[in-house]
């Protein structure tokens, strides 16, 4: 080792010229999460950089505040983290709970107390460790509406099929009318919850990191071609046109083609949801150098700008969204799938104008090229 250091850049220090207060504070200044260390009268001594980003307060304004002054924890007072660990003795207590910044925002944290005792066990301190979980709670939050509505839409549909089913057979006459109404409502509420258990599923493989693909040498054209005659008559029920514009035949890509097909329908399924009676719809596909280009475009409702950003966010429903079916999971599962096929994906809208969603692939290379 001290061969290392000698013949080593010369501005490395030697272990024993780095003492033990320099490497604590390198530490406290260094690490990603909050750290406030606090006398024993619990008034603040150190405030690292993470510390002011999650408070909004900088280092002069924390030093020599009371913690509580300047964290305004949701347990501050008789439940003190850092009183309880002093008192007790005890090595570190771990919580949940709030603070409140310096702009007024209460955000959800977890919280690290540790007392600081020195080798005779007199106490010389403490340490609160805060780590911003706002996203993780928001996601908790989120998981449990989408629980919650699944079990809500699939009851209702399962009510309605096992209501309808029963009436079918007390009809004598299967001849009749009514019977081929009940079946259609049926084919209809059996269909909305194979969308449903097939989101759900998609957000449990996304969710566990098991998307996994099974990619493939596929005819984008035809994939495309199929997609149209199906949804021709899915969109003459709604009174909506649809449209295919392809001026060439497509490369061949490599890809998954059941993930794939996911893509295209749930856009689609989309674009109809969101048209209006007698609007178009187009499906568009071109090919660069490098990718292949899908749009669909509709003439619909639009997308307000201020959910544009976060459109292919899991669970996100915009306001436009709010009185439609749907769970919010379909667009993030649409990114996922397409990123996994290294391609992109992109929107653009207009209230009141219509949406263009477009899907970037990339082509498979020949021999020959580099």
């Amino acid at each position: 080792h001290d061969q290392a250091m000698n013949t080593g850049d010369s501005e490395v220090p030697r272990h024993s010229e780095i003492s033990d207060l320099e490497f604590c504070r390198f530490t406290v200044r260094s690490l990603p999460i909050a750290v406030v260390v606090v006398s024993p009268e619990l008034k603040i001594i150190r405030f690292n950089p993470w510390a002011q980003e999650v408070t909004g307060y900088s280092e002069e304004e924390a030093i020599g505040r009371h913690c509580g002054d300047i964290l305004h924890g949701g347990m501050c007072g008789v439940n003190c983290p850092m009183k309880t660990v002093i008192n007790l003795r005890q090595p570190t207590m771990q919580v949940e709970t709030t603070i409140q910044t310096k702009s007024g925002n209460v955000i959800p944290v977890k919280m690290s107390a540790a007392g600081l005792f020195d080798g005779d066990g007199n106490l010389i301190g403490g340490v609160e460790a805060l780590q911003d979980i706002s996203a993780f709670k928001s996601m908790e939050r989120e998981k449990a509406n989408l629980t919650s509505m699944f079990a809500h839409d699939m009851n209702s549909s399962l009510t309605g099929i096992h209501g309808l089913a029963l009436r079918l057979l007390k009809i004598d006459d299967l001849n009749s009318e009514m019977p081929k109404k009940y079946i259609e409502v049926i084919e209809k509420e059996a269909g909305k919850l194979e969308s449903l258990v097939r989101d759900f599923l998609e957000f449990s493989r996304l969710q566990t990191g098991r998307l996994n693909f099974n990619f493939n040498t596929t005819a984008l054209d035809k994939e495309l071609i199929e997609l149209f005659e199906l949804y021709q008559p899915k969109a003459a029920q709604r009174g909506i046109k649809l449209e295919l514009q392809m001026t060439a035949v497509l490369p061949v890509i490599k890809a998954d083609v059941d993930r794939l097909r996911r893509v295209f329908t749930n856009l689609l399924d989309n674009a109809i949801k969101f048209s209006n009676e007698k609007g178009t719809i187009t499906i568009s596909a071109n090919d660069s150098d490098e990718e292949v280009s899908v749009q669909i475009k509709d003439d619909g409702i639009g997308i307000s700008p201020e959910d544009l950003p976060f459109i292919f966010d899991l669970f996100y429903r915009g306001r436009s969204t709010a009185k439609k079916e749907g769970s919010g999971v379909g667009l993030g599962t649409v990114k996922a799938i397409v990123e996994g096929h290294g391609g992109r994906i992109f929107v653009s809208s207009e209230p009141g104008k219509g949406s263009v969603f477009e899907v970037r692939l990339p082509k498979v290379k020949q021999l020959g090229e580099n």
